[in-house]
């Protein structure tokens, strides 16, 4: 686990906790300059039957942060998690460059959806404000060379949909499409502002 980091204007705040293991979450939390640490949650992550992806991706946000809530019950506590679609289907981490070329390769030329599921729980309160946010990509006709080269480069393979916006793969993209660009990242930042300002934890 990762010591708080302290800030003497946030003294009298509780813990602020990211329920999550993803690297680029934890990099787009500190763009808030708020102190917090990162645990990351054990939880299965299994779909319910006929669960609608949004309603899966607001519970399983829900669900990682009420896991850290069990050993941490004065706390800010951030759950996030995020599902990848493609005509419909949903779009996983390739974990290898073949699958990563089947991903680029499919979704050439079309649009890809993603759902950002956001929890802020409040466990010494057990107030909870939950929230999906949607975002979507429209993917330049990729060539495969450049579709070669790019996974040659960035090795976006334990990303969701095998590319990372904030790097070379915004050069995948003829447009993108949504009102917050960091949720395509995984923790949409404009509504987690406002989540913390009603816990009267304010970034600014």
């Amino acid at each position: 686990m990762k010591s708080p980091e302290h800030h003497p204007d946030d003294a009298h705040h509780i813990p602020l906790i990211l329920a999550s293991s993803s690297p680029f979450r934890k990099e787009l939390l500190h763009r808030l300059g708020l102190p917090f640490s990162v645990i990351a949650p054990q939880v299965d992550e299994t779909p319910l039957p006929d669960e609608s992806v949004r309603t899966h991706v607001a519970r399983l946000a829900s669900v990682k942060a009420h896991a850290i809530a069990q050993q941490h019950p004065h706390a800010l506590i951030i759950g996030s998690d995020q599902v990848a679609i493609l005509e419909g289907e949903i779009i996983g981490k390739p974990g290898d460059h073949h699958t990563a070329v089947q991903q680029l390769t499919k979704a050439s030329g079309k649009r890809m959806a993603f759902l950002t599921g956001l929890c802020l729980l409040n466990s010494a309160t057990h107030r909870m404000q939950v929230d999906v946010i949607p975002f979507s990509v429209v993917f330049r006709l990729l060539s495969a060379p450049q579709i070669e080269k790019y996974l040659r480069h960035e090795q976006p393979y334990n990303c969701a949909g095998s590319f990372k916006s904030e790097g070379l793969g915004i050069a995948l993209f003829d447009k993108l499409e949504g009102d917050d660009p960091t949720a395509l990242i995984g923790l949409p930042l404009i509504s987690l502002v406002r989540m913390l300002e009603q816990e009267n934890m304010h970034a600014i």
